[in-house]
């Protein structure tokens, strides 16, 4: 009776610790009376003002629209509202109403994002010159800004936030390499605050604009049950596999972690069904905590929301959505693939066994089975690709009416077939570990809920609009789903009470938009307050600083530089949410690795960069010691916090890797791929080169590998996803041209296509600088004078020496950090030579001998001779 009363309350702990995870994500107070129906109202008004904003109606009837300043300071102003409403100052602080101090912040808050709103007119007539009234408010709503982070966020960004308020003020106080003169109080409170420089900057504009949609999604559609949908499909489908349900945990945690903002709730949300199931078929509670957290932190780099990194990417970056997509993709896939592949080793190792399907399928059932839905995926693409197109270009705006008609028939063709089968249960308790359910009514049973993910794409990819629209029209035909799915689907049963089911579908609807505006409330906090370490990066050059200290501490090595700038994300990360924490390492490192790598004659793509320092600044989820996704892992599974995050991070060096391996083979990235064959070659080797890494991290392959089969497969490794490493030692990339050449090279390239230029010159600060650019040419017409205008330079000759007389401002030249007075010492020209994917070939006889090594020493199935 003790045991069992002990249990129960270890049961009640455990539930209480998760419950406050959850919480911590989305606010802990619970508010009844006028004041939760007040909070209520406003979570579902802030979620009525994204939908309206987003929508064409305002402009249609020319009434209510906001340009995009007056709708970070609404979305601003909510945000902070409620997050003092939500979340309590101190754990013993009321959960049930509110203090008079956080009404007081609450309204402090608010009023000081609606001033900017109301007097926005006076407010650029005076730009630079704040009145006493606008220092004020402008100090008020940091000051409210900062409390409400602490809150909502705890306090890692405050410290950090604090620390570059610290900076600004201070600069001349500062060690040498980082000094700068200081600012005073008003020009810190205008630059922060009253511009667009700061807090109200690009990333809460991304905030507004895409992210909040994107979270709705995500919301609306775990309310109408797809993420229960989701968990279940991948267990009826990777089960009966040795470690089946940790396989499955991956792939539900990957599609949950797509379209969640967060790592944190991520883990929490599936955790609670995916690590006790691991924890039953055998896992140790540690490795079942670190494959949900090694899983979760993916999802954060994962398209298409990539935890609302993509969004800033596309302002950051200056690419569209869709190209930000097609770089991230297959760094995430071939991740993901690894993990599974670990997931299996670790089931080898324990002499796993999956768990018995109801019916067996054979061989050939299966791999019909997987060509089938492979051919019908292939065939409903193409027919929404060129379907869509052909209506549109026969049939003008009726085709969008014939496409609206066809989806809709689709929807209720969906929901039929589902109607046929069961409701899917909500919890773990449904999955026997005796056997599985069938995949085919698992499947069925919700096709319906990937809809509005097949509007979202057909928006995005075919008709290539923002976002914002995409994520709009995506958003409504999801509420209609939500709001009828359950009457249609009773209907089709031949249930006498199906319009009752409206009700519930309403409750779902106005859930959903509850839920998503008290997500929304730390992210967009996030990117308020990560706002403040952009602004003061802007106001004091602190970017520039970070490059020499990088520089200097890594005596200019280039692979150095690298490992500095990782080790720096890392730091940079702990604690932080997702959005803020690509904001703090986009604005700090990204330029460094630019910057240094110019220098080293290393020419990196932007987008390149970007993923870099956003994968290292996400793998602090779950680096110890702070590794918040390890902590929460760890209160679902009982395990140890530290162990979790370290077995967690030793699953995810396979994706510390892939940085350094796309900025040295943008290949990766999709970036050069110029034929079919270069595609399947380039994604084959890279899966091929993960899954030998992953093995020997592992220590085992076909058995347990001895040491120097583990080195020799890293190399290998190595190898497949950078070839160019060896082939340059074989065959030089390029070949240095002297500066006469400059007319002729220039007058040779055509539309599209690059050059390669060597400078050297001094910096404002007095640096001596060496530094490789590659320009564009965007338009081949005209002489070489011409040409290079273009792309932002107007040169002088001088013997044989070209200099710089004039940089062109916002052209390619000027962006590359290329500056007046600098001269040209050389062109960089690449030269033909055999592919250096000629280098697999060793690479693979190498792998094949250990392979036929491990074979011969392996022993049969079953023996735990090699546990």
């Amino acid at each position: 009776m003790n045991t069992e009363a002990q249990s129960g309350a270890g049961s009640d702990d455990k539930n209480k610790e998760i419950e406050d995870l959850l919480n911590s994500e989305t606010g802990s107070r619970t508010l009844d009376g006028p004041i939760g129906k007040l909070v209520i109202g406003l979570l579902i008004a802030w979620s009525a003002f994204q939908l309206w904003y987003a929508s064409p109606v305002p402009f249609m009837v020319n009434f209510g629209t906001f340009n995009e300043d007056q709708a970070k300071f609404i979305h601003l102003s909510f945000a902070t509202f409620l997050a003092f409403c939500l979340f309590p100052a101190t754990k013993n602080s009321n959960r049930f109403g509110l203090s008079p101090f956080d009404i007081l912040f609450a309204l402090g808050a608010a009023m000081s994002c609606l001033y900017l709103l109301i007097f926005r007119d006076q407010l650029a007539d005076r730009i630079g010159a704040p009145t006493t009234t606008d220092v004020v408010i402008a100090v008020v709503g940091m000051i409210t800004l900062l409390e409400a982070t602490r809150r909502a966020l705890g306090p890692p960004l405050v410290v950090v936030a604090v620390v570059f308020l610290t900076f600004t003020f201070a600069g001349q106080y500062m060690p040498d390499v980082i000094a700068h003169k200081g600012a005073s109080l008003n020009k810190v409170s205008s630059h922060q605050w009253l511009t667009t420089e700061g807090v109200f900057g690009v990333a809460l504009g991304v905030s507004t604009a895409f992210v909040f949609l994107f979270v709705l999604l995500g919301s609306l559609l775990d309310k109408a049950g797809a993420g229960n949908y989701l968990i279940k499909v991948s267990f009826s489908l990777l089960g009966h596999m040795r470690g089946g349900p940790a396989k499955a945990a991956v792939v539900a945690s990957g599609l949950s972690g797509i379209i969640s903002g967060s790592s944190i709730a991520n883990v929490v949300t599936t955790g609670t069904f995916t690590i006790p199931l691991m924890k039953r078929v055998g896992f140790p509670a540690t490795k079942a905590g670190a494959v949900e957290v090694a899983a979760s932190t993916n999802g954060q780099l994962t398209p298409p929301i990539m935890g609302a990194a993509a969004f800033l990417m596309v302002e950051y970056v200056g690419i569209p959505y869709i190209e930000v997509i097609k770089h991230a993709i297959l760094p995430s896939l071939i991740s993901y693939i690894a993990l599974i592949y670990i997931v299996h080793l670790e089931a080898l190792k324990l002499n796993m066994q999956g768990i018995q399907r109801l019916v067996v399928p054979t061989m050939a059932q299966r791999m019909l089975s997987w060509v089938t839905t492979t051919l019908i995926m292939l065939v409903l693409s193409a027919v929404v690709y060129y379907g869509s197109t052909f209506l549109e270009s026969t049939l003008g705006t009726m085709g969008y009416v014939v496409m609206l008609v066809a989806i809709i028939a689709g929807y209720f063709a969906l929901v039929r077939l589902s109607a046929q089968y069961p409701d899917l249960a909500d919890d773990d308790s449904s999955i026997e570990l005796d056997h599985l359910p069938e995949s085919k009514p698992t499947i069925n049973s919700g096709l319906y809920f990937g809809l509005p993910i097949v509007v979202l794409l057909w928006a995005l990819a075919v008709k290539q609009y923002s976002p914002q629209q995409s994520a709009f029209y995506s958003v409504v035909f999801l509420i209609a789903v939500v709001l009828t799915h359950k009457p249609i689907k009773a209907w089709f049963r031949g249930e006498s009470d199906w319009a009752s089911k409206f009700k519930d579908c309403w409750d779902d609807f106005v859930e959903g938009l509850i839920t998503g505006a008290r997500n929304m409330v730390g992210i967009g906090i996030a990117t308020a307050a990560a706002g403040i370490i952009v602004g003061t990066v802007t106001l004091t050059g602190l970017g520039q600083m970070m490059t020499e200290f990088v520089e200097f501490i890594s005596g200019g090595n280039l692979i150095l530089i690298l490992i500095f700038t990782a080790l720096i994300c890392i730091i940079l990360g702990m604690g932080l949410p997702t959005t803020a924490n690509y904001i703090v390492v986009s604005t700090l490192m990204a330029p460094v690795i630019v910057s240094l790598g110019a220098e080293n004659g290393l020419i990196v793509p932007l987008i390149a960069v970007h993923l870099f320092v956003f994968y290292f600044g996400i793998l602090a989820d779950d680096t110890p010691p702070v590794g918040l996704a390890a902590f929460a892992a760890a209160a679902i599974g009982r395990a140890d916090p530290i162990k979790t995050g370290i077995q967690g991070f030793t699953y995810d060096i396979r994706t510390a890797i892939l940085p350094f391996m796309f900025i040295f083979n943008t290949q990766l990235l999709l970036i050069g791929i110029d034929s079919v064959w270069d595609l399947l070659l380039t994604v084959i080797s890279a899966i091929v080169a993960i899954l030998v890494f992953s093995a020997a991290t592992q220590g085992y392959w076909l058995v347990k590998s001895r040491l120097w089969e583990s080195l020799v497969l890293v190399l290998i490794a190595f190898s497949l996803f950078r070839p160019g490493f060896w082939w340059d030692m074989v065959y030089p990339p390029s070949a240095s041209l002297p500066t006469s050449q400059l007319v002729t090279e220039v007058e040779q390239l055509n539309q599209g296509e690059f050059i390669q230029l060597k400078f050297e010159g001094e910096t404002i600060e007095g640096d001596e600088v060496k530094k490789t650019v590659s320009l564009q040419l965007e338009s081949d017409s005209g002489d070489a004078k011409q040409r290079l205008e273009s792309m932002g330079l107007m040169l002088t000759q001088e013997n044989d020496n070209w200099i710089v007389e004039l940089v062109v401002f916002g052209s390619a030249a000027e962006k590359s950090g290329v500056d007046f007075g600098w001269k040209i010492t050389g062109i960089e020209k690449a030269v033909d030579r055999p592919p250096k994917e000629l280098v697999f070939i060793p690479a693979l006889l190498i792998l094949a001998f250990i392979a036929w090594l491990q074979r011969r020493r392996r022993e049969p199935l079953g023996s735990n001779s090699y546990v």
